[in-house]
């Protein structure tokens, strides 16, 4: 289980949002694999042992950023109708994630993470984002696939091909899995 039980506002989010802060400009001065906890701290303000308290070790940290890293910042765009939303989603959450930073987020993510609660947040940000798509749609009059259908089918899959099997991945292998998943939805 997780170490970090943050509640929301006051000393603890500053504490996180310090220490957060200092990781990602750490490691883009010195590199990732130069980060120790004494370094972070010293750069954030607070002792070695409120880190190791917190998160437990280097990884966790790293974990926790990580996740952060990976949330969402704005909703899906509109782009007219349930097909073009969902393929705009799955080509820049496919660029996202294949990009250099976005598989050190995800490998930082999942290496820290003992219990695969982090997984489920990342799984939940994707999840979320999605459901927003079909939403719309549903409010549009669309049939549309279910959340976990299209996690299964377009999120599961570029997933997999990042982390193992990198090539051809690009704008073109979304496209088809959207336009495949809303082939096997409808009349």
């Amino acid at each position: 289980m997780s170490r970090q039980m943050v509640r929301p506002g006051g000393r603890s989010a500053r504490v996180q949002e310090s220490v957060h802060t200092a990781v990602r400009e750490l490691a883009s001065e010195v590199g990732r694999d130069a980060l120790t906890v004494p370094m972070v701290a010293q750069r954030a303000g607070v002792t070695p042992s409120t880190i190791y308290r917190r998160w437990g070790d280097l990884q966790e940290l790293l974990s926790d950023v990580a996740v952060e890293r990976l949330r969402p910042d704005t909703a899906p765009r509109v782009h007219g109708d349930m097909s073009a939303d969902l393929t705009a989603w799955a080509e820049q959450f496919l660029d996202e994630m294949a990009s250099p930073a976005g598989r050190a987020y995800i490998r930082d993510a999942l290496l820290g993470d003992p219990d695969g609660g982090n997984a489920g947040q990342c799984s939940a940000y994707a999840a979320d984002q999605i459901g927003l798509v079909l939403t719309r749609a549903t409010e549009h009059g669309d049939e549309t696939p279910d959340v976990e259908t299209v996690m299964d089918r377009v999120v599961a899959p570029i997933m997999y091909r990042i982390l193992f099997r990198p090539e051809g991945l690009d704008a073109a292998y979304a496209r088809s899995l959207v336009a495949d998943v809303l082939a096997r939805t409808g009349p």
